[in-house]
Parts: structure tokens; sequence; C-alpha cells
């Protein structure tokens, strides 16, 4: 996947999710996914290369880093909570999507109950046990 199909997918999963809104707070070069005010998904070139930045479990952070070649510490963020993709041969479709869920989830379980716009818990695991 190359660094522009790799931004587009990420922008569509993103998009798909309830809640979700798209805003440029730093400026335009800057392309960050909220859910209720809270980031989940940032985009961005680094130098000159486009990045998807994601929140991840810590454990499953490392074990993605050890496994994927084209997914390093999360650039300008907490490098044990957050990771960056590249484009490259080791990041397809459905790992995107995944991770692009995975990020909203865990951002989710961290707002108040009543602010939560879906169930952490269970949104998007019915797709993807549809999938396997």
């Amino acid at each position: 996947m190359n660094g522009s199909t790799l931004q587009a997918f990420a922008a569509e999963c993103a998009e798909e999710l309830p809640g979700a809104q798209l805003e440029h707070p730093f400026g335009p070069d800057w392309e960050v996914f909220k859910v209720r005010g809270k980031v989940f998904m940032l985009m961005t070139s680094v130098p000159g290369k486009p990045v998807v930045i994601l929140k991840s479990e810590p454990g499953e952070a490392e074990a993605l880093r050890e496994t994927h070649t084209d997914i390093t510490p999360g650039y300008h963020m907490n490098k044990k909570h957050w990771i960056t993709l590249e484009a490259g041969d080791s990041i397809g479709e459905k790992l995107v999507e995944e991770l692009v869920t995975e990020s909203y989830r865990l951002v989710v379980g961290n707002l108040p109950r009543s602010n939560q716009p879906v169930e952490p818990e269970t949104h998007g695991t019915h797709a993807r046990a549809a999938r396997r």
C-alpha cells in the first residue's frame, strides 16, 4: 500500500465511525480525527512521507512494531501508547481498518459512559468476526 492510499483508506475507515470528526488544529498539514473532542488518529507527512498515527495498547504496539517493519513508535506522541503506520508491503487494508477501529475504541473507552457514542468493548467486533 502506498502512502496516499494508506491515508485515504484510513480516513475512510475513520469517517465511518460514530461521532468521528475531522479537524485541522495544527494547520492544513495535519488531519486530526477526534471522537467527542479526543484524538484517535492523526495524519501528516514526515519528512515528505505520508503517515497515519494511531493509539494502541502498549503490549499490542510493541508486538506490531516487532512484526511489521512499516509500524514505528508514534511520531510526536507518547511512544508507549501510539504507533505510526508508513506505506509499505506489511500494511494492508484489513490491518489498517483493525488498527483505526481499535484506536477509536481505546479512546471511546476512556470517555465518560454517558458520552460514549458506542459500546467500546463490542464496537467493530461483529464486522471482524464476519470477515474471519
